[in-house]
């Protein structure tokens, strides 16, 4: 088959390096026309990637509607700030699209399959997640994910794209819950990189990220979602991944604002996109819309959007009045 993708960054080229061992024919498509030249000439991603060696086969393509052109599908990798954009710009497309971003629209509480429903009509939604780290996908660590429709034969076929040894993929039919998952727990990774960066211990961090995975399911599920989908690879699996990797980008945004970092500064040099920021906002405008008790994305979006102090956010989340688990 012919596959594009859309987004040349480091989960976006990880996935197009997968889609190639499959034996698939790859276009990658980026908003950065000198950045795409120096990957088809040097193939390699060196501050994303490094230490990765891109085949030769990967087409690196400018023009995106040249990329998604006669294509079988399209997995959209890019940040979730610009995806609406960027499927507007796709409109007229009828083929099968999985987005790869994690996030949801503040505006409009949306997924980004809703985005995509909305922006490409034509097209069927589908969406890839679980624990992904993008450097060790790029270098065949093996790892399992999920790829969800609300067709499960829609499911089979994003599913057979993409699954090798070292990538299994699993299906579900519950695109909302596997989206949710892999949005709202780059919230929570933030939180546990806070943790972190006040030189929290073991205990400390298990705890944080064990409520936060309740947090995540109570709000999943006011949102529709199967709860049982958050204890899976898209719920549960991504979160542990990202609250404890050294490479994951929200833990260690986390931790530099635990440490005394200041949000803006840290953004502005920030080397990748921290969609843990943006998501924080959307959680809690859609956790305070629904009545969702969420006290640690409430507590992360204070830190990130009141300029409330970390140390007060943990202090607070320990004082709150005691209850039964749930």
């Amino acid at each position: 088959m012919t596959l594009a993708v859309v987004g040349a960054g480091a989960w976006g080229t990880a996935l197009a390096m997968v889609l190639r061992d499959n034996g698939h024919a790859v276009r990658v498509w980026g908003h950065d026309a000198t950045s795409l030249a120096s990957l088809a000439r040097d193939r390699v991603h060196p501050r994303a990637l490094p230490g990765v060696s891109l085949p030769d086969d990967i087409l690196f393509e400018a023009s995106l509607p040249a990329a998604i052109s006669g294509a079988d599908g399209v997995v959209v990798a890019v940040p979730s700030a610009v995806l609406r954009a960027v499927a507007r710009s796709m409109r007229g497309y009828e083929g099968v699209v999985v987005s790869a971003t994690k996030g949801i629209e503040a505006t409009t509480g949306l997924t980004m399959s809703g985005i995509l429903e909305q922006e490409m009509p034509g097209a069927v939604a589908t969406a890839l997640s679980g624990p992904s780290l993008a450097l060790e996908v790029a270098r065949g660590v093996p790892t399992a994910v999920v790829a969800a429709a609300e067709e499960a034969s829609m499911a089979r076929r994003v599913q057979g794209w993409f699954h090798r040894p070292s990538f299994r993929v699993y299906t579900s039919t519950d695109l909302a819950g596997v989206e949710l998952g892999g949005a709202l727990k780059n919230v929570i990774a933030i939180a546990a990189g806070v943790c972190d960066g006040l030189g929290f211990g073991d205990n400390s961090k298990a705890a944080l990220v064990t409520r936060g995975q309740a947090e995540v399911r109570r709000l999943g599920m006011a949102c529709g979602a199967r709860g049982e989908t958050f204890a899976g690879l898209s719920g549960l699996g991504d979160l542990m991944v990202t609250c404890f990797s050294r490479l994951s980008r929200n833990r260690a945004f986390g931790e530099k604002l635990g440490r005394g970092g200041n949000v803006r500064e840290l953004l502005a040099t920030a080397t990748s996109v921290v969609e843990g920021h943006p998501c924080a906002c959307s959680a809690h405008g859609l956790a305070t819309r629904l009545g969702v008790e969420a006290p640690i994305i409430r507590e992360v979006h204070a830190m990130l959007y009141e300029d409330k102090v970390p140390r007060r956010a943990v202090q607070d989340l320990l004082g709150r009045d005691t209850k039964a688990e749930d």
